[in-house]
């Protein structure tokens, strides 16, 4: 008769019941279906955001048309480069507590209560934070956008909990191929017109340096009184190619050096 704890009904067990090993706590240790940068500026008169709909697989464009900029109470918007799961559940975290917010209050019954764009940022440093410290963290960078005491807000968390509130942010290679260009072109007078084209040409910046980047790209705008997403839309690339930085002569041959 085997004994419980011999050897051999051990190994009978692992034999018997192979998926008993994979009933450990497993954590997530690099992101896997991905969207890149998301650039952001406050303007006159509120906060504007773009981002691609590009989701990548590795390496492989896996779905062309995948929002990952939305609306919380039609008065905050979220935006999210990185794993996108963990945008999904970090969504859905951020909704149930602006549910929570306006409904379990008793001040809710006689005072309008909504969760505020520096609330939610503050909300998401602890949660990324508590989350990196148990090692198993969100893997993204979030960009939140709203209204504070009728002051545009513009907020950046990491996913080690740190935060930045900046006119201007980017997340991703942004933070590296956008951020020069807004520095050099942002003024605080900034009209709406002139802040979408500046974010549309940091977009097409992103597209052509960016392997991960799409010149498929969604338009946010948060005001004192409106919360607004655009539909994707194409950007027009249709000249960037002949850019002379495109066509520099390779290895002192004639042309690009290609064939």
């Amino acid at each position: 008769m085997l004994r419980l704890t011999s050897p051999i009904w051990f190994l009978t067990a692992l034999f018997l019941f192979p998926y008993s090993q994979t009933m450990a706590n497993k954590h997530t240790t690099r992101p896997i279906t991905t969207g890149t940068s998301v650039v952001g500026l406050v303007y006159d008169g509120g906060v504007l955001l773009a981002a691609d709909t590009l989701l990548s697989y590795g390496s492989m464009a896996k779905s062309f048309n995948t929002p990952r900029m939305v609306s919380i109470a039609d008065r905050v918007l979220l935006g999210a480069s990185g794993e996108y799961s963990d945008f999904q559940e970090i969504v859905s975290r951020v909704e149930a507590l602006a549910l929570e917010e306006t409904t379990q209050s008793m001040e809710s019954v006689y005072d309008e209560r909504t969760l505020s764009a520096k609330s939610l940022w503050n909300y998401l440093r602890a949660v990324m934070y508590q989350k990196r410290s148990k090692m198993n963290p969100f893997w993204n960078d979030l960009v939140v956008a709203g209204f504070e005491n009728d002051a545009p807000f513009l907020g950046v968390v990491d996913k080690l909990g740190t935060t930045l509130q900046e006119n201007l942010v980017a997340t991703g290679f942004g933070g590296y191929l956008a951020m020069p260009l807004l520095r050099e072109k942002w003024r605080p007078d900034l009209s709406e017109g002139e802040a979408r084209a500046l974010l549309e040409d940091c977009m097409k910046v992103l597209f052509y340096r960016d392997c991960r980047a799409s010149a498929r790209i969604q338009l946010a705008k948060v005001t004192k009184d409106t919360c607004i997403i655009s539909e994707p839309y194409e950007l027009d690339h249709s000249n960037g190619w002949n850019a002379p930085s495109m066509q520099r002569a390779v290895g002192d041959l004639d042309g690009d050096g290609g064939w």
